[in-house]
C-alpha cells in the first residue's frame, strides 16, 4: 500500500471542514481557512490524487433511517475469517465492518428496520462457516457523532 503524504494543518483544517459538511461550498471553505478560492481548490485536487480523500457520501440524519442499529461483535475461527469477511461486505444490513483485538475479531455495525428482523440476521450469522460466537449491543442514542457533526 502507498504511503499517503504528510498533512499540513490547513490541510487537517480542510478534512475537518469537509467531514462537518462535505457539500460546502469551496468559497466558503477557502473563507472559513483563510486561503484563497484557487488554493482550497489545489489542496483538494491533490488531496483526492493521493488518495487521502477516498469519495464523497451522503450522510443520513438518524431520525431519516427507520429501524435500529447494533454493533455487532463476532468472534469467528481465524482460517474461517477471511471467508466471513467477504460474505458479510455483501450483506446489505452491514453498514461497516472492522476487524478488532479484544475477545472478538470482527465488530460490524448493523442497521435493520425491526429487532425481529435484526434477530433473524444474527440466526442467520450463527450460521456461517466458522462463526464461534455473536454478541450484539443495539444502539440507543448516539451522543456525539463526528462523522454526523453531531
Amino acid at each position: 500500500m502507498d504511503q499517503l503524504p504528510a498533512l499540513t494543518d490547513k490541510d487537517e483544517a480542510l478534512i475537518g471542514l469537509l467531514r462537518a459538511n462535505g457539500r460546502e461550498s469551496v468559497a466558503n471553505l477557502a473563507r472559513k481557512l483563510g486561503l484563497s478560492r484557487s488554493s482550497v481548490q489545489d489542496r483538494l485536487r491533490r488531496l483526492e490524487s493521493c488518495g487521502v480523500i477516498a469519495g464523497y457520501t451522503v450522510r443520513l440524519a438518524p431520525a431519516a433511517v427507520a429501524g435500529i442499529r447494533a454493533h455487532v461483535m463476532i468472534e469467528v475461527q481465524p482460517q474461517a475469517a477471511a471467508a466471513l469477511i467477504v460474505a458479510l461486505r455483501s450483506e446489505p444490513m452491514v453498514e461497516t465492518l472492522h476487524t478488532v483485538s479484544g475477545k472478538c475479531d470482527l465488530v460490524a455495525l448493523v442497521a435493520a428496520c425491526t429487532t425481529q428482523r435484526l434477530d433473524q440476521w444474527l440466526d442467520r450469522l450463527a450460521e456461517f462457516d466458522g462463526v464461534i460466537r455473536t454478541e450484539s449491543a443495539i444502539i440507543l442514542s448516539s451522543k456525539l457523532d463526528r462523522r454526523s457533526g453531531g
